[in-house]
């Protein structure tokens, strides 16, 4: 196995989990009123790692 493969599975694997569980996370760690918003953060953070995690799986050689 390709080093680069696992790190951009696991990459692929937290960005998935962020943008699925992006409301959860933002009520138990984040403070601030509007939980919206930080949701909307999160899900646009998860969405590029996943993005970045599937570039590195997709380009293995």
């Amino acid at each position: 196995m390709n080093v680069l493969f696992i790190l951009g599975t696991i990459i692929t694997l937290f960005g998935v989990i962020l943008v699925y569980d992006a409301r959860p996370i933002t009520k138990k760690t984040f403070s601030f009123g509007d939980q919206n918003e930080g949701a909307k953060g999160l899900k646009m953070v998860g969405f590029i790692l996943a993005l970045i995690g599937g570039l590195f799986v997709f380009f293995n050689i």
